[in-house]
């Protein structure tokens, strides 16, 4: 059976799913995206990202076609329509199709565009939850507005695409020596003391939903964590080394550019945070 997905209003097989040529989405990548997991037909941390839209829409004047409580009925009917037991739910939204092709605003009443479709992931079941991956390194070439989660995305693409070619599992963008994040995750340290290490937010990362999560259920079990950049080098050194993002939750990183991390094995403390993680998604699920 056909996948159905959600557009502007209406819920149609993916076959008649469209958006005009026009749309400024396509023309300007002006929107905001979001991706939420499902585990069992419930959405994951759903309020979080939510909240990170009302942000990034906020930040680029993009008024939201619907309130977020609209927003979320769409995606579990989407969730139910689809039969989708686990997975992700992608979600746009564009300032909408104007009559041409000009950079300002649109001037008068052109309503944004809403989409949304689901995919299917075990992420629970990965198997490379239990090898780890893999990353390599690239310069951070991307704009000045990283906290915005814009779907402008060609850096990350290429980062993606050059990890791919490289047979890792993640890019790692560095930027003045330093580590921002990976092409789709936030990047974490563990250091011989235990001490678990993440870029702090600012506009040079995206302020990550699961990063946000992990980090909160680090403190609340009294684990030290410390918000600051780190070089690859301090990485290297680490006992351990993962990120987090909605699509792979807690994913031990146990290679950087085909050196090993630690014992080059899947840590302690991100098996730990993982399952902390897990637990926390399935009993907050909606």
């Amino acid at each position: 059976m056909e996948q159905i997905a959600y557009v502007n209003g209406s819920f149609v097989p993916h076959s008649e799913a469209k958006v005009s040529v026009f749309d400024r989405g396509f023309l300007f990548a002006d929107g905001i995206y979001e991706v939420a997991a499902v585990l069992d037909g419930k959405l994951i941390d759903n309020a979080s990202h939510l909240a990170r839209l009302e942000r990034s829409v906020g930040e680029i004047q993009l008024a939201l076609p619907e309130t977020l409580a609209r927003i979320q009925e769409i995606q579990k009917e989407l969730v139910a329509r689809n039969k989708l037991v686990n997975g992700m739910v992608y979600l746009e939204v564009t300032r909408g199709a104007d009559k041409g092709r000009d950079f300002a605003f649109p001037k008068g009443d052109v309503k944004p565009t809403l989409v949304m479709f689901t995919s299917e992931k075990d992420i629970i079941n990965a198997p490379s939850a239990k090898t780890g991956i893999n990353v390599i390194t690239v310069p951070d070439i991307r704009w000045e507005r990283r906290d915005i989660k814009s779907v402008a995305l060609l850096a990350q693409v290429l980062a993606k695409q050059a990890a791919a070619a490289a047979g890792a599992g993640e890019a790692w963008m560095i930027e003045d020596g330093k580590v921002t994040e990976g092409g789709s995750s936030s990047s974490f340290i563990v250091t011989k003391d235990d001490v678990i290490v993440t870029r702090q937010n600012g506009n040079e990362i995206l302020p990550g939903c699961t990063r946000k999560a992990v980090v909160k259920l680090a403190e609340e079990r009294q684990l030290r964590i410390e918000e600051r950049a780190f070089t690859v080098e301090e990485a290297l050194a680490a006992k351990e080394a993962f990120i987090t993002s909605a699509s792979v939750f807690v994913q031990a990183v146990v290679a950087i550019d085909g050196k090993p991390v630690g014992n080059g094995k899947v840590g302690p403390m991100t098996d730990r945070l993982r399952q902390i993680y897990v637990e926390f998604a399935q009993a907050t699920a909606v």
